[in-house]
């Protein structure tokens, strides 16, 4: 998510942040941010790749689809051209545009969250105020939802509840006013997440709100909230508060929806947080991998899966202004231990080889290392 409050230089942003009007207070020290105990700078990691520039799209967020063929495609929202665009994931070269404007099944407006379950792509449209399903490979439209009960929806994430049911919790950004961003009163921020159960039995999937959460303490109310990820085995949320004008950070919840008094540590975070996700393994272990949207380089920021503790930084060389990241673990023809894709300056995306990865962080290759 990105504003005229937060594209700036650090001292701009600094005298800039005043005539935002709706500035909320900081949080009270009641909360318990984790210490930040290892300050080193970030590595440099070269980019596998780069997709072409297209900034006339505004690419935002991506997701990975292993195809029947044995490709990999890699999926981006473009919220200005409203579109889905399909690159390579091996090389990033353009494969195809999918969609129009427009509110009918396969249309979209300012698509932004996006993930992919089995054959279906799950695609949030903040202005269309609804999540739209396509089945894949031919981006098919097979339903929608969320209209009448998402106000400004952003970002989502979801799991496996059984073969027939998943879960899905979509991110719920509403404003007081967008012109000045204006962030609603404490006590209207109990519904910043939607939780929805979707019934895939049938042969259309069903969705049914469960429900909506959000802290309304200082401490923990999400103010500007897009990206999420969750992490059941661990019992923990991961959602990213983007409002600088409180400390941009994550906020660490329950899976009921709870907050449970800590974040990631604010001071890591110089710009925005944005992007985040989970590489795990089926023992627990693994890493949590947050991106800070800088504007010279995104800073990629590691932590542990059990305890969240901060095992180091890297940047590419290129990449920048990242919203949404996507960790696809799983071997492609390219990279046979995992990818991390990142969305590039609104024109396009990174990819990053997780050997590369794993080599400049003393992180681990697969799960069977040690």
């Amino acid at each position: 998510m990105k504003s005229h409050c937060t594209r700036l230089a650090p001292l701009a942003l600094a005298l800039a942040l005043a005539a935002c009007s709706g500035s909320p207070t900081r949080p009270d020290s009641s909360s318990h941010d984790l210490p930040d105990l290892h300050a080193a700078p970030a590595v440099r990691v070269a980019e596998a790749f780069m997709t072409p520039s297209m900034r006339e799209h505004e690419v935002d967020s991506v997701a990975a689809w292993p195809t029947p063929t044995g490709e990999t495609w890699l999926i981006a929202t473009a919220k200005a051209s409203n579109q889905l665009v399909v690159y390579d994931g091996d090389t990033g070269a353009l494969l195809r545009t999918v969609g129009s404007p427009g509110d009918k099944p396969g249309q979209f407006q300012r698509p932004n969250g996006i993930a992919v379950y089995g054959d279906l792509v799950f695609v949030v449209e903040r202005d269309n105020q609804r999540v739209q399903i396509l089945r894949l490979p031919a981006f098919e439209p097979v339903t929608t939802f969320g209209n009448g009960e998402l106000l400004s929806p952003y970002g989502l994430w979801l799991r496996e509840l059984t073969p027939d049911t998943l879960e899905l919790l979509v991110t719920d950004s509403f404003m007081a006013d967008f012109r000045t961003e204006l962030v609603p009163p404490l006590d209207d921020l109990d519904g910043r997440v939607k939780r929805y159960r979707i019934a895939m039995g049938g042969e259309v999937p069903r969705a049914t709100l469960q429900g909506q959460f959000g802290d309304t303490t200082p401490a923990g109310a999400l103010r500007m909230v897009e990206s999420i990820a969750g992490d059941p085995a661990h019992d923990r949320l991961l959602i990213a508060e983007e409002d600088v004008r409180v400390g941009t950070t994550l906020r660490e919840y329950r899976m009921d929806g709870s907050y449970t008094g800590r974040n990631l540590p604010p001071e890591r975070f110089q710009a925005q947080a944005e992007g985040v996700a989970l590489w795990a393994c089926a023992d627990g272990s693994g890493y949590w991998i947050t991106a800070d949207q800088s504007t010279e380089r995104t800073v990629f920021h590691v932590f542990d899966r059990a305890d969240l503790t901060f095992r180091g930084s890297f940047a590419g060389n290129t990449v920048s202004l990242t919203d949404g990241i996507w960790l696809h673990s799983v071997a492609t023809r390219r990279f046979p231990y995992g990818v991390l894709y990142a969305a590039h300056d609104d024109q396009g995306a990174g990819a990053f080889d997780w050997r590369d990865i794993a080599s400049a962080l003393s992180l681990r290759r697969d799960c069977a290392a040690p």
